[in-house]
């Protein structure tokens, strides 16, 4: 029995992935900057989850270790 594999090498499933990766970054970003104390209103907690810029999320996250506030994570953007 033969199975068709071709799906999980398609274009649409690399893009799947992709979205999958990107969510799970903006998600671990509000997560550090709330367990770290930081107040993350509503706001910059949906763009922050809205992103799809993978510098952009990793930037981001560098700047979330030690952010103090949220607009300290959005200072020197890449």
């Amino acid at each position: 029995m033969t199975i068709d594999l071709s799906f999980f090498r398609s274009e649409t499933s690399n893009a799947l992935r992709a979205e999958g990766a990107f969510e799970a970054r903006s998600k671990n970003i509000v997560r550090l900057l709330d367990r770290r104390g930081v107040n993350v209103p509503d706001t910059v907690r949906a763009r922050i989850l809205a992103c799809r810029d993978g510098d952009r999320l990793d930037h981001w996250f560098d700047r979330a270790i030690t952010a103090t506030t949220v607009d300290e994570l959005f200072t020197n953007q890449p």
